[in-house]
């Protein structure tokens, strides 16, 4: 009984920023717990290497190649999904950049890219799937965030900003969702060690403040967020709503 509260059999997700780091990591992990997932990105090749790493496992997977930040094209996309592979079930809402600069050098220009990736595309791609899974009484949405939807940090306020939004999207849309059957949550990483992070992760300095700020005294490990994709993705997580889950090795708990 417990173990198929976790079960996602049957289930088709749909992960975004999944050729690499966090999202090939949640990707790997849904398909593990049993769903078929359609892995995203914007570079075709990236992703087919990805997805054949997957097939490799044995895993079901699935791919689509799109830019998230082409608004306009996102909800023919998930039409597209899900006359090709059936109805969506889960969405992670996972790719995002970040750019780091002092504030007074931020630009028009670079403040829109990042809101325009980061809190645009996620509004406009939940908003397609949520037109499907509402009529259909059931779906899990699960946001990427960040600790910095929390705390605040020098160089990245556009960032900053975006993930703060996405805490205040996902409880929003809860506020209009959860009585259809939808589910819509977040997880909040703390600092990982990923592809896009290995500067940061070599950096003695920064490493040893983050040692010494987080309560685990370490990274993170992306295969250590897998736990809480599956719980928001599963039955597990029926009662669970417009909620952050916080993976951070006890980063934002303390002071």
């Amino acid at each position: 009984m417990a173990q198929a509260m976790f079960d996602l059999t049957g289930r088709l997700a749909l992960v975004t920023g999944s050729s690499q780091g966090i999202g090939f990591a949640l990707a790997r992990g849904l398909a593990q717990a049993g769903a078929r997932v359609v892995l995203n990105g914007r570079d075709a090749a990236k992703l087919a290497a990805a997805a054949q790493r997957l097939t490799a496992e044995g895993l079901a997977v699935e791919q689509a190649a799109f830019d998230v930040t082409e608004i306009a094209a996102l909800d023919d996309t998930v039409a597209a999904i899900e006359a090709a592979h059936g109805p969506l079930h889960i969405l992670v809402n996972n790719a995002g950049i970040i750019r780091r600069m002092p504030s007074v050098d931020v630009t028009p220009a670079l403040w829109r890219e990042v809101l325009g990736t980061n809190v645009d595309a996620v509004f406009f791609l939940a908003q397609a799937a949520a037109r499907r899974m509402i009529p259909r009484g059931e779906g899990k949405i699960i946001n990427i965030c960040s600790v910095q939807s929390e705390l605040g940090r020098p160089t990245i306020a556009p960032y900053a900003t975006s993930k703060g939004a996405l805490r205040m999207m996902t409880r929003t849309l809860c506020a209009e969702w959860a009585k259809h059957g939808v589910q819509v949550n977040g997880i909040a990483p703390g600092y990982f060690d990923t592809e896009l992070t290995s500067a940061l992760v070599q950096d003695k300095v920064f490493t040893e403040w983050l040692c010494q700020r987080t309560p685990a005294g370490r990274w993170g490990r992306v295969e250590e967020l897998v736990g809480a994709a599956v719980f928001l993705a599963a039955p597990a997580s029926n009662f669970v709503n417009g909620q952050l889950l916080y993976v951070d090795g006890g980063m934002t708990a303390v002071v």
